[in-house]
């Protein structure tokens, strides 16, 4: 094999998806001469959009499927076209008590159906008076605290202070969030419905502060904390970012798996699988850094397993709820099945001890509704939806053995679980493949290790780290950005990265603001 060598670039950005298309771009723009290395053979990464089932025209968001964390600065920043879309109904929660079937259904904007719903499920105004006033001070806090994730780190006792609000900023980063929601809510299912912003793809119990950390993206993003539809789908954003990053002159390789880096006082050297050999004065890695650690020979950290299923589903028309309600209202925003407090805690358990849970938590949304433009007109006029599902403490440890059949469970139990609440079974109305069989796809933790190098699946790459430095301002030597290494040329560029996480960008911005402060 041929070894070429490259010298021509002042920066090399490893990894295709936003954030290393967005550090690219802010990079290129500073007049940097950029080469992003992108190990398969599309942009995008979790960022994709496809057609998962060939005979029907459905491009679905694969993988990661709504926006909450992307900051309209980045968005301004680069000129991206780009719209999200925003959801009327904020979720809808069915349940079966004492043999009644109804369902908890929050409005985006607070209205007398949201009022009505919390008082069928509780029998008072107690509960949503106090979802109001949790909701309302963590809205005050995101304001605040948002526009800091693009500005240099701070310690916590200083970000603590600018804050101004000392007892909210304890119920998030210093008090487990299980207890927090236990102490601020009486009714199980509401604890629930709060409790699972703080669980998604994170595999702790609710009184783990992982589950701080990730409750508090959740509900930042941006200063809202809104999670909103991106029009045309996720491929949308990528497609809009190649555009932006190329016409700022990035070059782009794709096919160029990395299989070598070396660094050294004046720079780094990259070579890949296929033996071409690139030399840069940076470096900004926006991958998971357990992969970077195994490149430099370090000590590989640990994270937690991803601990999501992933199943994409295209219907020749939607279910009807038992509850009654209107699936197009109920479907629109995040629907919750069997996501109680003593649900989620009690699947926790069981898959801590190796067993797939029963009931399975879940939680999906119907892009179309919103959206419909990821379908074409043909399918939109009869009737077609596509439902995105998310399983909740399906440990990738749950999938070691074996990989099929344990999907094949957490597939069957995933839609048992939905059943319970549907009048018509999901499977009745699930679009027919020409092969025989329905329009269904399930990616464990370990397909997204497989298809998208995350780490045992998790979607954050490794455990979240809270948006400051956990110590004194002093302290923060290198860790300026979040985004800085040992190493004075490499930098951190992807969702590993302190404040990475999410479809953001925040940590492309970061790494390359990083990279451009040391000029």
């Amino acid at each position: 094999m041929t070894t070429r060598n490259h010298n021509k670039y002042d920066v090399i950005v490893v990894g295709g998806g936003h954030n290393g298309l967005v550090a690219a771009s802010y990079l290129a723009r500073a007049g940097k001469a950029v080469l992003l290395l992108e190990a398969r053979g599309e942009l995008g990464g979790a960022t994709t959009s496809v057609k998962p089932f060939p005979e029907y025209d459905a491009r679905l968001s694969r993988y990661s499927y709504l926006v909450s964390l992307l900051p309209d600065q980045i968005v301004a920043d680069l000129g991206l076209t780009f719209t999200t879309l925003g959801r009327t109904v904020a979720s809808y929660t069915p349940y079966d008590r004492e043999s009644r079937q109804d369902g908890l259904l929050v409005s985006t904007t607070w209205d007398e159906m949201t009022e009505s719903s919390f008082r069928r499920l509780t029998g008072s105004d107690q509960e949503s008076k106090a979802w109001r006033e949790f909701y309302g001070e963590i809205a005050v806090l995101a304001k605040r605290l948002a526009p800091t994730l693009l500005e240099p780190l701070k310690s916590a006792a200083e970000l603590k202070s600018e804050m101004g609000m000392p007892q909210v900023w304890g119920n998030l980063m210093e008090i487990p969030i299980g207890d927090v929601i236990r102490d601020r809510f009486s009714d199980d299912l509401v604890q629930g419905v709060v409790l699972t912003d703080a669980l998604i793809g994170t595999f702790v119990s609710a009184r783990d502060m992982q589950a701080n950390r990730c409750f508090l993206y959740h509900l930042i993003g941006n200063g809202t904390g809104q999670w909103r539809v991106p029009r045309g789908g996720m491929g949308t954003l990528v497609a809009e970012l190649h555009r932006v990053a190329t016409s700022l002159g990035v070059e782009i390789a794709l096919h160029s798996k990395v299989a070598a880096l070396e660094s050294g006082p004046i720079g780094v050297r990259v070579e890949t699988e296929s033996g071409q050999a690139y030399r840069a004065k940076d470096l900004l890695f926006a991958a998971a850094p357990q992969l970077l650690a195994r490149l430099r020979g370090l000590a590989v950290p640990e994270s937690l397993d991803g601990s999501q299923l992933k199943i994409n589903l295209l219907l020749s028309r939607l279910p009807r709820l038992k509850s009654g309600a209107d699936p197009r209202l109920a479907f629109a925003g995040t629907f919750h099945v069997n996501e109680s407090f003593s649900q989620l805690e009690a699947a926790y358990a069981c898959a801590r001890d190796g067993e797939m849970p029963q009931p399975l938590p879940l939680e999906m949304y119907c892009h179309t509704l919103t959206d419909p433009t990821i379908l074409s007109a043909d399918l939109t006029e009869k009737g077609f939806h596509t439902l995105t599902l998310f399983g909740l403490h399906t440990a990738a440890r749950l999938f070691d053995a074996d990989p099929e059949c344990a999907k094949a469970l957490a597939k069957e139990r995933a839609l048992a679980s939905l059943n319970q609440y549907l009048l018509d079974p999901i499977e009745s109305v699930l679009a027919p493949c020409r092969d025989g069989s329905l329009a269904i796809e399930v990616k464990s933790p370990l397909d997204l290790e497989m298809d998208l190098s995350l780490p045992r699946g998790n979607i954050f790459h490794c455990d979240l780290d809270f948006p400051f430095l956990e110590g004194d301002a002093g302290g923060a030597g290198r860790q300026l950005w979040g985004a800085e290494t040992d190493d004075p040329h490499i930098y951190l560029a992807g969702a590993g990265a302190r404040r990475g996480g999410g479809v953001s960008g925040i940590a492309g911005h970061n790494a390359a603001m990083a990279l451009l402060a040391k000029d």
